[in-house]
């Protein structure tokens, strides 16, 4: 695999980073995943603006252009040729070399680095069972949750749900309430109305959480934001999780309780708009 480093195009097993890189050191540094469908992004501008927020967050001075991202993923693609040009990017920022010890100052240096896998959209199940986890889901460092290189709640979280492609954990806070699921934030529909954990439950801002709930607003349907014990998650009359990977997936089971799964109405209509939307993109980024 050929990964973009900081201005160069170089094999994986010649990437170098400093060991003082405090991204390394003490885990100051963000990053951003999303798919390519026939070597075109989604929601790229969605992804650039919470990395760039982060990046003002943790005092790292750089701000990336969607323009600049696109240039190196078309380089990216014309090296690693993926088939039919579908893959898996992350996009990571680390904040760079600083002095020993944590510092207030800002990063100058920051290491900029782009790897892209091919991805199989096959792969990606039809529907999900849900998994509560024994684990909670800790509150963020800071004000609001970022997708930081901070992820030990994430490994602790995965370790208990093992290797199950066709398994989501979901994370309860402390409290009890409905967080998110372990690499998804978590949706679900009783009567006419959709309900989702809020922000304020410490969980991360998703971007497909974002379309869905934009989407929904499209559509007429109510979204909710809250804060929501469990016992309403397993009441509702469907549930799904989204990333922007997987796309839009719906839960067949959680726990114990049964649900339509792929045969949910509101997930299925989701599905449909989501896949419409990002060909349209496509159409226009051609």
């Amino acid at each position: 695999m050929i990964i973009y480093l900081n201005g160069q195009y170089v094999k994986e097993e010649e990437a170098r980073l400093s060991p003082f890189d405090h991204g390394f050191l003490y885990g100051v540094g963000v990053f951003e995943t999303f798919r390519l469908y026939e070597g075109k992004p989604f929601l790229l501008d969605w992804h650039m603006d919470r990395l760039n927020n982060a990046l003002e967050q943790l005092k790292i001075e750089l701000e990336l252009t969607k323009s600049e991202v696109l240039v190196i993923l078309d380089r990216l693609l014309q090296l690693n040729q993926p088939q039919n040009l579908d893959a898996r990017v992350r996009l990571n920022i680390s904040a760079g070399p600083g002095g020993p010890g944590l510092f207030p100052d800002s990063y100058k240096n920051p290491g900029v680095m782009v790897m892209m896998n091919p991805f199989q959209p096959a792969s990606v199940p039809a529907e999900k069972e849900g998994v509560i986890l024994q684990v909670r889901r800790n509150t963020p460092e800071g004000p609001f949750r970022l997708k930081s290189h901070h992820f030990l709640n994430n490994l602790y979280g995965k370790r208990e749900l093992g290797h199950d492609a066709a398994k989501e954990g979901i994370f309860l806070t402390e409290g009890g309430a409905v967080a998110e699921g372990i690499i998804s934030n978590v949706f679900w529909r009783k009567g006419s109305c959709v309900y989702t954990p809020s922000l304020d439950t410490g969980i991360l801002g998703g971007v497909t959480r974002r379309y869905v709930i934009e989407r929904l607003a499209d559509m007429g349907i109510e979204v909710i934001e809250g804060v929501y014990p469990l016992e309403e998650l397993l009441f509702a009359d469907e549930a799904w999780m989204t990333n922007s990977v997987q796309e839009i997936v719906p839960f067949r089971r959680i726990g114990s309780t049964e649900f339509p799964g792929k045969d949910g109405n509101l997930s299925k209509r989701l599905q449909e708009a989501y896949t419409n939307d990002r060909k349209a993109a496509k159409e226009y980024l051609s």
